[in-house]
């Protein structure tokens, strides 16, 4: 019995003699049939170059060749099933309708017209190969080692086969290189240890990566020499001036480091342009002294403040003595203030007396009466 939406394959003696349609048939004892079902991928018993002799069979069915280079994508009712690889494939006719899309994954690039869904599908995912470029980066893509193109930000994706593709990233914000823990002898020959920084950006691309190794590595060595050359010029208070300089020129105007930066930039740049690099500015973040020397140091800072000091009471001083010297002159031109004076004295004194007791004859007593009265 061959049922509905169903095909048979009769055999006599493991030989194909025909196909049969949906119906009942007699076979003889020799003879066997094969039943397929036209929803399902037909699987051939044998040769299918054999079975496809037969003109109406091989109506019925789509066959599908994919070469060794190939992919076929196979669609059922308009839906994504399948990827086949290398191979030949067979599929009914009729009931389910199927489609193909053939695509060459010998190359690297995806010419097809097949959308992101697709690609990103579990189906199709195995065969495809994503590369993402951040919106602060650039991209440089190598195919077989060879150098092709730079790659702006965004999503690429290549077919996935034996051809070698690398993509060197490169980070194009504004960096930030520390350049710490640097012995340096001044002119005077005092060893001093330098932490400094450095910013910088990248500008272009093919230099800093196709023409150069290790760029980062290449400014780093660039700013030191330039740094060591700087600083073994100058004694080591010359030294302590600029950066003070510096320092005052970074907080209070425009300027980026003032004379050290500038000085130590302009000896790099060379060197940037060869590598494709921009620099942005550069800074002297520490002097470490040596023990021995801090010590001088603190002692040489200890004296000016004591002279400061000193200087700040004698001004005092002088102050006071002249504002003394103004009050007398008013005294001695106005009896009546300096009797106020006198009488402002004798409150002080008073205000610390709890009690007083006299002994003695009148005119102890007479002088009293004179210190805490007026004489009108």
């Amino acid at each position: 019995m061959i049922n509905a939406y169903q095909i048979g394959l009769l055999y006599k003696n493991g030989t194909y003699v025909r196909m049969l349609k949906e119906g009942s048939y007699w076979i003889w004892p020799a003879q066997k049939v094969e039943v397929y079902h036209l929803t399902m991928q037909f699987t051939p018993p044998c040769e299918l170059n054999i079975l496809l002799k037969d003109v109406e069979l091989a109506e019925r069915l789509h066959v599908v060749d994919v070469k060794d280079n190939e992919l076929v994508l196979l669609y059922e009712n308009g839906l994504l099933k399948q990827a086949l690889g290398p191979g030949r494939y067979a599929y009914w006719k009729g009931i389910v309708v199927y489609g193909f899309v053939r695509v060459d994954i010998s190359k690297i690039e995806i010419t097809e017209d097949l959308d992101r869904v697709t690609l990103l599908g579990k189906v199709v995912a195995p065969y495809v190969r994503t590369y993402t470029i951040e919106s602060y980066e650039k991209g440089l893509l190598f195919v077989d080692g060879k150098y092709v193109k730079t790659l702006e930000s965004g999503v690429y994706y290549w077919w996935k086969n034996n051809i070698v593709i690398n993509v060197g990233k490169i980070d194009t914000r504004q960096l930030q290189l520390e350049i710490n823990g640097q012995e340096i002898l001044t002119r005077d020959k005092a060893a001093l240890r330098v932490n400094a920084w450095a910013q910088y950006r990248i500008m272009d691309i093919e230099k800093a990566l196709l023409q150069n190794k290790e760029y980062e590595k290449q400014l780093y060595v660039a700013f030191q020499l330039a740094l060591r050359e700087y600083i073994g010029g100058l004694s080591f208070d010359e030294l302590l001036e600029k950066k003070e300089t510096a320092l005052h020129e970074r907080t209070s105007g425009p300027s980026a480091g003032g004379q050290t930066s500038a000085t130590v930039l302009e000896r790099v740049q060379t060197m940037a342009d060869v590598l494709g690099i921009q620099v942005a500015g550069f800074g002297i973040r520490d002097i470490v002294l040596p023990g021995d020397v801090k010590d001088i140091m603190n002692q040489v800072l200890v004296a000016e403040k004591k002279a400061q000091a000193n200087i700040i009471l004698r001004r005092e001083e002088t102050a006071s003595t002249r504002n003394l010297l103004n009050t007398a002159k008013l005294m001695e031109d106005n009896p009546m203030l300096f009797r106020l004076k006198e009488m402002e004295y004798v409150e002080k004194i008073a205000e610390k007396v709890s009690s007083i007791s006299v002994n003695g004859n009148g005119v102890l007593i007479d002088q009293l009466r004179q210190l805490f009265t007026t004489s009108k």
